[in-house]
């Protein structure tokens, strides 16, 4: 069969002057074929399509009486042509159809759909005006497998992006609350030197909109921050339309697709620390903002709003008062606290990622904030000076499971009380001290060595093995100054 692509060789060999013998063997066919497709259409144009079939359809029997009424039923196409295929095998035997009849059953089920079945939802591009609106949300990002130092980093990203540039800032987060996001509003504002006239979100509760009755309004908190940055409105999508949030939820998939990929070529997800991985974030992040960003970006440079002359803190203050267990509640948390605030009125500022504890103007102490699930925090330091004079209080301590370290501390607890039982509080409770008043590491080095020599890790043992070193005063022999010296000096001086 000659092909379109022999009929074109044929002919520009035959403008070119050849004759027509020589340009039928060049383009590989016989000089009567030649003679056939020198003008006119190309072999496709000139075939006519078939309107018979050559072989029986297979569903044409059970079409009618079976298919098509399942599809009707279907008001929202739920239905895939595997499922109709196994009903149909049901209704008329496992023989009938068989899986190699599949792919014809979703061409005619596809093509049944585009002439008969229920409307599809139609989207509406949107034009957008430059400087008018920037759409922000969070995103977990489990699924790219980071892991800090070996250990799994799980957080979220935020990321603000521009609906007619479709510039973007994006930075760590670890939970969706008002501190994050205002951390991240921030940042992004800052970071592009102008605010745009309109903020959209998704309905975060906790950070953006609360619940009273009779629907969603705007967060006291959140209001705050749009009149801190001049005539600015707030736009929300409705409730489970996330596609109303289209431009920052595309965005999203980019940039964590981006980060997949950017992850493969560095050959690996393991960081050494969490800034440098903040870093690779922020070369993905130039990448995508790269290109025929910049151009767009300058003028929608030209319609943002001013900002204003600082930024807001972005930390929620609480006061709270230490309670007799040397801890403070607030926001539904507990945190414990030095000791010697007990009884005393703090504040309490709670950041994106940890918690300020201030008393009459000065920082008292810092911890990481809780997240998730999780409602409180005990660190040991703050409490063991009085348990350990009173240890019988650890056993039916409330957080007590606080009061375990690390996997080494739980193990060295459980191998006391299977050798000293009862005794075992007293035992454990000593070395927790030790590890407060020396070092956590070196003590729980300890543990792990008595435990791998199958030794009883009590506290003398403990002690026998991580007690610092006395240092070792050197001796010095300082020999009497020579009064020769002075002579030299002063003789040399004369001359």
């Amino acid at each position: 069969m000659v092909t379109d692509e022999q009929v074109r060789l044929l002919r520009k060999k035959m403008s070119e002057g050849s004759t027509q013998l020589t340009a039928a063997v060049v383009a590989g066919m016989s000089e009567r074929s030649a003679r056939k497709w020198q003008s006119g259409p190309v072999p496709s144009e000139a075939k006519e399509p078939r309107t018979w079939r050559t072989r029986k359809a297979p569903f044409e029997e059970v079409w009618e009486a079976d298919i098509a009424p399942m599809l009707v039923a279907d008001e929202k196409s739920v239905l895939d042509a595997t499922t109709i295929l196994a009903e149909l095998r049901r209704r008329h035997g496992d023989d009938a159809f068989g899986s190699e009849q599949l792919r014809t059953l979703q061409r005619r089920v596809g093509e049944w759909r585009a002439l008969h079945g229920p409307g599809k939802e139609v989207m509406f591009e949107q034009v957008h005006e430059a400087g008018r609106e920037g759409a922000f949300d969070f995103t977990d990002c489990a699924e790219l497998g980071v892991t800090i130092a070996g250990e799994v980093f799980a957080h979220l990203l935020f990321q603000l992006v521009l609906s007619f540039s479709k510039w973007r800032f994006v930075c760590l987060a670890f939970s969706e609350t008002f501190e994050a996001m205002l951390h991240g509003l921030q940042s992004a504002l800052w970071d592009l030197g102008g605010v745009p006239h309109v903020w959209r979100s998704d309905n975060m509760s906790a950070a953006t909109h609360q619940i009273p009755e009779g629907g969603r309004e705007l967060n006291r908190r959140y209001k705050a921050v749009l009149d801190h940055y001049g005539d600015v409105k707030s736009t929300r999508i409705q409730p489970g339309k996330s596609h109303q949030n289209g431009v920052v939820e595309k965005g999203n998939d980019i940039v964590k697709s981006a980060l997949r990929q950017a992850l493969v070529l560095r050959g690996s997800a393991d960081f050494a620390t969490v800034a440098d991985y903040e870093n690779f974030v922020g070369e993905v992040r130039d990448r995508l903002n790269a290109g025929k960003v910049v151009a767009r970006l300058e003028e929608e440079r030209r319609h943002l709003l001013p900002l204003p002359h600082s930024r807001l803190p972005e930390y929620t203050k609480y006061s709270a008062t230490v309670r007799a267990w040397s801890t403070i509640h607030f926001a539904g948390r507990v945190y414990s606290v030095p000791s010697r605030l007990k009884g005393c009125e703090v504040e309490v500022r709670l950041h994106r990622d940890v918690v300020e504890v201030w008393y009459h103007g000065k920082l008292t102490d810092t911890m990481p904030r809780l997240r998730g699930g999780k409602a409180h925090r005990i660190d040991y330091r703050h409490i063991i000076w009085s348990l350990v004079r009173k240890p019988g209080a650890f056993a039916r301590y409330r957080y007590r499971e606080e009061l375990f370290p690390s996997l080494a501390f739980r193990c060295a607890y459980d191998a006391l009380v299977d050798a000293r039982g009862e005794r075992a509080d007293v035992e454990y409770v000593r070395v927790l001290h030790l590890a407060a008043s020396t070092m956590e590491s070196r003590v729980e080095a300890a543990l792990v060595a008595l435990l791998a020599r199958g030794e009883r890790p009590d506290y003398a043992a403990v002690k026998a093995l991580c007690a610092p070193e006395k240092p070792v005063v050197p001796i010095i022999n300082i020999p009497p100054p020579d009064p020769g010296a002075y002579d030299c000096l002063l003789a040399g001086a004369a001359s």
